[in-house]
């Protein structure tokens, strides 16, 4: 029977970027790319951005892909790796949360701007 890989998780998954969001890569190779998170997964506290650390996997012909061969695609991202951009400035900004008053919770930009 084969091992699982054993998934660490830390006591806090909240993630401060949900699917959607435009980020910017601040750190290792990638490291300024802006794209958009096409998913996040807060159990591994990882997201997979759009055309950010891309790798190349061999693929075995299929019904889908008869040709087989060697394709480019995403790979995820540590959360700590990437922030949400500012819809202000255009900036990495980081995140804080405002309870409005018909009792809504929003996430805000440090520049006060809406996130959500």
């Amino acid at each position: 029977m084969p091992r699982l890989k054993k998934i660490k998780e830390s006591h806090n998954n909240k993630l401060n970027v949900k699917k959607d969001d435009t980020v910017i890569v601040i750190t290792g190779k990638d490291k300024g790319k802006k794209g958009r998170v096409i998913a996040a997964y807060p159990r591994e506290n990882r997201v997979l951005v759009e055309g950010v650390n891309m790798v190349k996997k061999h693929a075995k012909p299929t019904q889908a892909n008869p040709q087989g061969g060697i394709l480019n695609q995403e790979a995820s991202l540590h959360v700590s790796n990437v922030m949400p951009v500012d819809p202000k400035s255009g900036k990495p900004t980081r995140v804080g949360n405002k309870v409005l008053d018909n009792g809504k919770k929003i996430r805000i930009a440090k520049s006060g701007e809406a996130l959500d």
